[in-house]
């Protein structure tokens, strides 16, 4: 059962949902702890932004969600909008509604996102996760 709710009344185009459906699926590998697939997900960048506003490497970030200093647990993601730069590179902006425990502390956060995607070999990853 998913733990990702998207909370919006508008519809998307088919561009639009394929970038939206990407970050569900993001949010639901942070749940699963599905390392594989965040790694796949999530380019090679220096400055990963988690949900504290930590910057740190794409390997820093996946390492805390696999040894479980980072544990999330529910996602709501408040009307989404997509906007796209070109063909290759794409911003998700949302509010969003989470749990996550951070080194043993729950916190409930509402934050505003803007995720950055790029596309590369005609396959969407996510680049950047601005809280």
């Amino acid at each position: 059962m998913s733990k990702v709710n998207l909370m919006c009344e508008k519809s998307f185009s088919e561009a639009d949902r394929e970038i939206v459906d990407m970050f569900i699926e993001f949010q639901q590998a942070l749940i699963d702890k599905d390392l594989d697939k965040l790694d796949d997900m999530v380019l090679d960048v220096e400055d990963f932004i988690n949900v504290v506003g930590k910057y740190q490497s794409k390997n820093e970030f996946i390492s805390q969600i696999g040894d479980g200093a980072l544990t999330y647990s529910n996602f709501d993601i408040l009307n989404p909008t997509v906007l796209f730069d070109d063909d290759n590179a794409a911003s998700l902006i949302a509010n969003i509604r989470l749990a996550v425990e951070i080194n043993g502390k729950e916190l409930r956060v509402i934050s505003n996102s803007v995720v950055s995607f790029q596309r590369v070999d005609e396959k969407w990853h996510i680049v950047k996760w601005d809280n």
